[in-house]
């Protein structure tokens, strides 16, 4: 049996995944780096990451019940994402590849969790809302690529729930991020309060939304229930609009929902809601497979290596803006 490793290292989460080259996830062990204040900070991240690498190789290696010597291929997050956090998982996997002597493969983030969304989904060919703290895309593959038919003109939405949660002073917990917390109070509020709703095309921009949300928590006028709920519907609303919009244009017959905000219930309702009036499958990813992990960049290396496309140690370069549609994806037949 043939394995890849896949290291996953964009952000705050340093990833390792082991697959078989049949699909199958034998480990995906995460350590994630929770700064004390504030978001996330690039070189602390990475400094992080460091620390605890050759743990969570190691890890995964043992949950998995396999060697090292097994592993055929290293597939590694080589973009987009932060250029502190992508470098010191590239030197992971150059090491480990270089170490066994196997191929190196990198691999798009977004292409990633595309892919592990088609394997644990069990979809075909979906349209795909793409929701975390870096990237908010609407894409579906088309013609070699998968196309991006909508996407964010300034923050992603992920960062917009977080940064007004720690506006309000809310402090992630135990088991509940930032965004769960959002969710938890805006499931107690009651009346909506009107705050912009910023489509262009099918394109979406939040952060004026943000600022106006921001600007109503200082003046203390409304209850933060109440802010939390209308941020919410307005946020979500602004995604299932062109969701809806690129559905209706692609007439795909799947719907996939990935990435950390994937797992908010009222984000979940609404996109059920379009797919069943357009007779489409909605699927959602499980949390740990659709937050940032290594079993997605595993896989994806695996069907990149299965079309010949590794790169040489010297030439794996981190492309820290390196677009979903600038991929090309062989191994996704139209």
């Amino acid at each position: 049996m043939s394995y890849c490793l896949g290291i996953e290292s964009t952000a705050d989460d340093f990833g390792v995944g082991i697959l078989s080259f049949d699909g199958k996830i034998l480990a995906n062990i995460i350590s994630a780096y929770t700064p004390e204040r504030g978001g996330i900070h690039p070189r602390e991240a990475a400094r992080h990451h460091a620390e605890v690498a050759g743990e969570v190789v190691g890890k995964a290696l043992q949950t998995a019940g396999i060697t090292p010597q097994a592993i055929r291929v290293v597939a590694f997050s080589q973009g987009p994402g932060m250029g502190p956090c992508l470098r010191t998982g590239a030197t992971a996997a150059r090491a480990l590849a270089a170490y066994l002597k196997i191929p190196l493969v990198g691999v798009n983030h977004c292409v990633a969790h595309i892919e592990i969304g088609k394997l644990i989904g069990e979809t075909k060919d979906p349209l795909t809302l793409y929701v975390s703290g870096g990237n908010t895309l609407v894409s579906a593959f088309e013609a070699g690529r998968y196309r991006v038919f909508g996407e964010t003109l300034d923050i992603a939405v992920g960062n917009c729930l977080d940064v007004f949660a720690r506006d309000a002073g809310l402090h992630p917990e135990e088991g509940m991020p930032l965004g769960a917390m959002v969710e938890k109070l805006a499931n107690q509020g009651q009346a909506f309060i009107s705050l912009p709703y910023i489509v262009k095309g099918m394109d979406l921009s939040f952060s004026g939304l943000l600022t106006a949300a921001a600007q109503l928590l200082q003046r203390a006028k409304y209850p933060i229930e109440d802010l939390c709920f209308s941020l919410q519907e307005t946020v979500f609303s602004m995604l299932t609009e062109v969701t809806e919009r690129a559905l209706a244009h692609t007439e795909k017959k799947e719907v996939l929902l990935t990435g950390g905000v994937a797992a908010n219930k009222r984000l979940q309702s609404m996109l059920s809601q379009i797919t069943d009036e357009h007779d489409a499958r909605f699927c959602v990813i499980p949390k740990e497979y659709a937050l940032d992990n290594g079993a997605m960049i595993a896989w994806t290396g695996i069907l990149a290596y299965q079309h010949g496309m590794t790169i040489p140690i010297e030439k794996s370069f981190v492309k820290l803006k390196w677009r979903l549609d600038e991929v090309y994806a062989p191994w996704v037949r139209d």
